[in-house]
Parts: C-alpha cells; sequence; structure tokens
C-alpha cells in the first residue's frame, strides 16, 4: 500500500538523473526485423489484425510457439490446446497462480526472488514460503586481496532445505532460471532436486518455471546437458526432465529476448489440463493480448532463426551482445572495488549482476545515509544495500538497486541482504561507460 523500491527509486532518478542501471529494460531499440514485422501487420489489410483475436491466443502465434517448444521439449506441442497468450509473462504468472492456489496454499520461492512473486502469491490467497539460495564465495585468494576482503561467489540450492519445508500444502514451486536477481542458472542436478520434491508435495504440486532469460545465457555451464534445448544452448527447460511435462506450466515472454518490453507478449506452455483453466479465465481478465503485437511476434520468431549481423542467428548476436556489455560493467565494477562472479567458473544468464561492495565502499556511505527511516525500504530502514544505493543515485550519479526487496523480512533483518547490490547491463555501451566513469569517482 505504500512506495516501493521502484517508485522510490524511479522518484530519485527523476530528481537527481543518475546513470541508470537500474529497472531491467534495454534503452535501444528493437531488432530491425521485428520493428519490420510490426509494421507489416499494422499496414496488413488483408489480415487486418486490428481487431479482437482469439482469447487464447492468436493462431499464427500459437502456431509458432507450439513449433520452438516441440524442439525445445522434445515432443509435439497442441497449439490451441496446450498454449495461452497473455499481456507478459507476469500476466501469465498470475493466470496460472489464481488457477492452481486456494486460500491456505503454499507456493514456495527460492530467495532471493523477483519481488513480483510474492504479491502475486498472495493475491490467489496462498502463502509464499521461501527457500534459501546460498551465497558461497570463493576460496581462491586473488593476488594482491586481503584475506578478509569480500569476493565473488556462487549462488547453490541445498537438497535439505528444500525438502524440510515441501509439503501436501504446497502447491506450487516457481522457479527462475537463468534467475533475477542473481543470473543463477541451475543446475540440471539442482532441478533434479525440485523434481524429487514434488513426491513430498503430492500430486497437485506444479512448478511454475519462469524463463523470460533463456535466451540470454552469457556463460553457459561447461558441461553440456541432454536436457539442453537444441535450439537453446545451456538453457534447461524444466518441462523437458523425466516426467515433469505434466506437472510443470513453462512460462516466457518476447520482452527481454527481443528488446521489446512494451510489447508485453507472454506465453504460457504445457499440458492441456493445466493450461485449459488457463484458457478459461483469459477472457474474464482482458478478452485478448494486442492483435497487433501478436501477428508482429509470430512474424519475428520465424525470422530471429535467420542469419543476423553477420551471426548464425538472432539469437546467436543476442549473447555475443550480452556478453560483451556484461564484460565491459564487469571490469568498471571490479575496478571500482566490488566483488563480481567469475563468469569463467560460474554459469551466468539474464542481465543483472549481484556486486558485493568491497570494505572501502562500504567505509565510504555516509552516515547520514546508514539506518535512516525510509517508508520504502523492508521494514522501514534503509540498511547497508539500500543505503548504498541511495547514495549512489545522489551523489555519485548512479542509480542501482538495492538487493533487499527480493529477499524475505526474515532474511533482510538477518543480514542477508546487506552486502549486494542489482546492476543491469541492459543498456547502450555508451550508458555502460558513463555508469564506468561514475563508478571511477568511488575509487
Amino acid at each position: 500500500t505504500g512506495p516501493t523500491v521502484w517508485t522510490e527509486f524511479n522518484r530519485i532518478g527523476q530528481e537527481h538523473n543518475p546513470v541508470n542501471l537500474g529497472q531491467g529494460f534495454p534503452d535501444w531499440l528493437p531488432p530491425k526485423f521485428a520493428v519490420d514485422s510490426l509494421v507489416e501487420a499494422v499496414l496488413d489489410s488483408a489480415q487486418s489484425p486490428h481487431q479482437y483475436t482469439r482469447s487464447a491466443g492468436h493462431p499464427n502465434l500459437v502456431n509458432q510457439l507450439a513449433r520452438r517448444y516441440s524442439i525445445h521439449m522434445r515432443k509435439e506441442i497442441d497449439p490451441m490446446n496446450e498454449v495461452a497468450v497473455t499481456v507478459g509473462a507476469s500476466q501469465a504468472l498470475y493466470l496460472s497462480l489464481q488457477t492452481l492456489v486456494r486460500p491456505g496454499d503454499e507456493v514456495i520461492l527460492f530467495e532471493p526472488f523477483f519481488d513480483l512473486y510474492v504479491n502475486q502469491v498472495k493475491l490467489a490467497g496462498g502463502t509464499p514460503v521461501f527457500v534459501p539460495l546460498r551465497f558461497v564465495p570463493y576460496t581462491d585468494k586473488i593476488d594482491g586481496q586481503d584475506e578478509d576482503e569480500v569476493r565473488g561467489g556462487d549462488w547453490v540450492l541445498y537438497r535439505d532445505e528444500l525438502m524440510k519445508v515441501v509439503s501436501p500444502r504446497t502447491k506450487a514451486i516457481i522457479l527462475n532460471s537463468p534467475h533475477n536477481p542473481t543470473g543463477k542458472i541451475f543446475t540440471r542436478t539442482e532441478m533434479e532436486l525440485i523434481a524429487e520434491s514434488l513426491d513430498l508435495a503430492g500430486p497437485d504440486c506444479v512448478v511454475l518455471s519462469d524463463e523470460v532469460y533463456k535466451y540470454i545465457i552469457h556463460a553457459p555451464p561447461k558441461e553440456e546437458s541432454v536436457s539442453d534445448s537444441p535450439i537453446c544452448a545451456g538453457h534447461i527447460h524444466f518441462a523437458s526432465l523425466p516426467g515433469m511435462w505434466d506437472r510443470t506450466i513453462t512460462i516466457s515472454s518476447a520482452g527481454k529476448t527481443f528488446s521489446a518490453t512494451g510489447w508485453q507478449a507472454g506465453w504460457c506452455v504445457g499440458p492441456n489440463r493445466l493450461i485449459k483453466p488457463i484458457h478459461q479465465l483469459l477472457p474474464y481478465i482482458q478478452f485478448c493480448a494486442s492483435t497487433v503485437i501478436q501477428e508482429a511476434l509470430a512474424r519475428s520468431l520465424s525470422r530471429a532463426d535467420q542469419p543476423y549481423e553477420g551471426y548464425a542467428s538472432y539469437y546467436e548476436y543476442l549473447k555475443a551482445k550480452y556478453t560483451r556489455k556484461r564484460d565491459l560493467l564487469v571490469d568498471a565494477l571490479t575496478e571500482a572495488g566490488f566483488a563480481v562472479p567469475n563468469y569463467d567458473v560460474t554459469p551466468g544468464g539474464g542481465f543483472f549482476i549481484l556486486a558485493r561492495p568491497g570494505k572501502a565502499i562500504q567505509r565510504s556511505i555516509p552516515e547520514k545515509y546508514i539506518l535512516a527511516k525510509n517508508e520504502a525500504a523492508p521494514g522501514g530502514v534503509a540498511r547497508q544495500d539500500w543505503a548504498l544505493c541511495q547514495w549512489m543515485a545522489e551523489e555519485v550519479g548512479l542509480l542501482c538497486i538495492p538487493s533487499s526487496p527480493f529477499f524475505s523480512s526474515e532474511r533482510v533483518q538477518e543480514g542477508a541482504a546487506d552486502s549486494f547490490i542489482r546492476v543491469a547491463f541492459c543498456k547502450t555501451d555508451e550508458t555502460i561507460e558513463a555508469a564506468a566513469a561514475a563508478l571511477r569517482q568511488m575509487k
């Protein structure tokens, strides 16, 4: 009911005009073939996609999605009964939870988590149950680094922490891989652990697999997996694991892949028994997603597989582009004294880095920011992560997002979020270079 991290840092951004590496949307145009597809769709007088289309999804789009997911899942997907098109991935998640969860049911979230998940679970009447991803710092000492200096590391899911909370009350588990905000790619072993936990939950428990970043895997796992999609290298679709198709709703969208977050085109893919209730609910939430956008996306999907900008496909280009931008930001953060993941050893995806401020940076935060009252901050108090981000935005000239809104209140009070901030690299090179200049001031 009050201000959030997004409203607060948007306000700070408007007042101080810092370089913005905060919210996760690209600050460049979608690829030309996508823009061309949109223009063609708008001007297509023969098909005239300017009126309502099928509530469950525009036929041209669901056919394209079924074609692609049949390859991803290595099984034939029925476009009319196993795909639902929604207004963005957020609505796909909302509809999935509304059809699955009843008051008193529990939904497992891995923390840190995308903050949207918590209130969507509550809107469905469910109770969020948090399972921590434990941060494990690297043990190798870097030349010249003090023993007490902070280091990068990995986020790990441990078996006992998941198994102790799964019960017959668990009706859904939300899995986000690649993960926001950490960039973590869940390993096949971790996914198999989640699949195993469903035995404790019972037959009605469903995994909601949020895979919006699957084409932005900039540091693929070193070992190849038989579960990798042949057209999505490094990504494991949870639904493709043995026995998991019937227990999974796969959620994704066009926004991250095509740098078009404003298109708001999302979808659910899964067995008919799970998708049919979503089809039934869709007309009462929004009769249909934009017909024009759906038609444009259907045309874009086929073109994205073709050679693009010297790469075998648009997806290969996208991976290379984000890898380069990640390295630009990693170099700047490291030079400024932040600890970041070592992507030579840690797989990574999406376009966020959860960076750890070094001891010198922590000592530099002006005292007036630390533990200051702030209605938007978790618990109403600006702990170290929030204080650091507010100082950086107001005085250093760089806007990042504190990590505490991505943790449960209990973990925030324990200090689990104090030493992390979220930094986005889905920005132009010029924006990242301006951010690097601001970071150099901190050093």
